[in-house]
């Protein structure tokens, strides 16, 4: 699944990582903190992703069914853009984890405030559903950025154990997210989709009780504030806190001129609006800003390109649950094997995907010596999924109004994950490589907002697009996607060479270290 911590938190310039307990080989010879995070990104993966599974289903369907009874359009944008808040608001989860509360505790309040969400949407009411949504994304916006960096404070800097317990954590995700879609879906199959959001939030109180159990194994692990607020940094924190407040405002009201009123098309526009602008802000201030150096200039451009291939990746895979999820429910036999399945039952596609093919493309990067170069798997990532929207085009064209095999979106979904092992386990690296030293913090949540600027694309284009066939839908943004890719092929020379003259630098600075 995408997933992503906040880079290389944790790590010291030497030795020992803050929460690091020497001689700590319990769990599968890691240390035993791992076990807590592990679990409690599994469980919380578990209800993060069993209940989008779902979301879009009840937001559509009509309210004698249990729903809400919104139309299809502007259900499928909401579902995008609420993944676009969980996005932005990782951002401020970092941020007040670095600055204010700590890593250990802002998991703990984002696990609290998530499970609070669900147990909100389990009380039938538009009103308690979306202050239960609402919750679901700012909690996780807390607590999604910290797990990963707290992992990284269980090793020393030079662990070799460091790597492999990432993979195993990553692993926990999978599951989480493979199971979920499964119990979630005939959960609210056979007692409403209210039971299913209660299964959600028994998931995310188990992780709570994971992580609170395990406390006494994570050592120090996420209890520092690495740059607490000064009373000399007080008025830049409110004048930062004024500026984001003018841009809520603005964006908003920007939304309500443009949509001639109020209501639920004005937070989707408004939020698109913010998901948009941030970054290419972000990147400005990064090639303007007088920290950074004549030979740092250059890698923020060599960014730009890599970052727009990432949105565009993230706004096809992560339609898993808004228009993949529609033509589930709409187009497709919910039949396999003889067994009748739920529209959920395709969002576990995905992390089985990852977890069978992961193994295999180690082994790819191993045998070719990590080639090809990382512009490249942008291209091959990118490539891959717009093949998958044009596949379904063309599937889609060839049924008509027949009902489409379940096989279909299994094969979509497998293509995707293709994508997803090309670009996302490298994005990372290519961010923290190509930023600025100044902006080493700023740079990890553009990787963020690529996502959110990606969904925040996807709702604007289901709301453009209202009425088009499937036929055009998919296959007009998987031909976009296609250009996309080849613009960035024609790039990747230029893209490599500043990746390459990157890492020189660096390695000309470790070595004068």
């Amino acid at each position: 699944m995408g997933t992503g911590g906040r880079g290389d938190a944790g790590e010291g310039e030497g030795g020992p990582a803050a929460g690091h307990v020497e001689g700590d080989h319990a769990f599968l010879g890691h240390p035993r903190g791992l076990f807590t995070l592990f679990t409690t990104e599994m469980w919380e993966r578990f209800s993060y992703y069993g209940m989008r599974a779902i979301l879009l289903l009840y937001l559509t369907d009509t309210v004698a069914n249990g729903g809400l009874g919104l139309d299809r359009t502007t259900g499928s944008a909401f579902v995008a853009i609420y993944g676009t808040s969980v996005y932005l608001l990782s951002v401020v989860g970092g941020w007040l984890a670095d600055r204010v509360v700590g890593a250990r505790r802002s998991v703990l309040y984002g696990g609290i405030v998530i499970a609070a969400g669900h147990v909100l949407l389990t009380v039938p009411g538009f009103g308690f559903s979306m202050a239960g949504i609402g919750l679901v994304a700012f909690g996780t916006g807390l607590l999604k950025p910290n797990v990963s960096s707290m992992v990284g404070e269980l090793y020393a800097r030079h662990d070799p154990r460091r790597d492999p317990g990432f993979a195993i954590f990553y692993m926990g995700i999978n599951l989480g997210s493979f199971f979920s879609p499964f119990i979630v879906g005939s959960v609210q199959r056979a007692w409403g989709y209210h039971a299913g959001f209660s299964v959600a939030a028994v998931g995310m109180a188990l992780a709570l009780v994971f992580f609170v159990a395990g406390y006494r194994y994570l050592g120090t692990a996420g209890t520092d504030v690495p740059n607490p607020i000064t009373p000399d940094d007080r008025p830049a924190v409110a004048r930062l806190g004024a500026l984001v407040l003018a841009g809520v405002v603005a964006a908003t009201v920007l939304a309500a001129l443009v949509g001639k009123g109020w209501g639920i098309e004005t937070f989707i526009d408004a939020v698109s609006y913010l998901a948009l602008a941030t970054p290419a802000v972000l990147l400005v201030v990064m090639y303007r800003s007088p920290r950074v150096t004549a030979a740092e200039r250059p890698r923020v451009l060599a960014y730009a390109p890599l970052f727009v291939a990432s949105m565009l990746f993230w706004m096809i895979f992560e339609q898993a649950a808004s228009t993949l999820t529609e033509f589930a429910d709409d187009r497709t036999s919910l039949e396999l094997f003889g067994i009748s399945i739920s529209p959920a039952f395709f969002q576990a596609v995905n992390p089985a995907s990852v977890i069978l093919l992961s193994p295999v493309f180690a082994w790819i990067w191993t045998r070719t010596h990590d080639r090809p170069p990382t512009a490249y798997k942008f291209v091959l990532g990118l490539t891959f999924a717009a093949l998958s929207f044009v596949f379904l085009a063309l599937a889609s064209a060839a049924l008509g109004d027949s009902l489409a095999s379940p096989w279909i979106l299994v094969t979509v979904y497998v293509i995707q994950t293709l994508g997803e092992l090309c670009l996302s386990p490298v994005g990372i690296a290519a961010t923290t490589l190509l930023a600025p030293r100044a902006f080493r913090g700023q740079a990890m949540a553009l990787w963020f907002l690529s996502n959110a600027a990606g969904q925040a694309v996807t709702a604007q284009t289901i709301e453009a697009t209202e009425g088009v066939s499937d036929t055009a839908y998919f296959g007009g943004i998987g031909a976009v996607g296609l250009v996309c890719a080849c613009i960035l092929l024609l790039l990747a020379p230029w893209v490599t060479r500043h990746i390459r003259r990157a890492d020189e630098l660096e390695g000309a600075a470790s070595a004068g270290a």
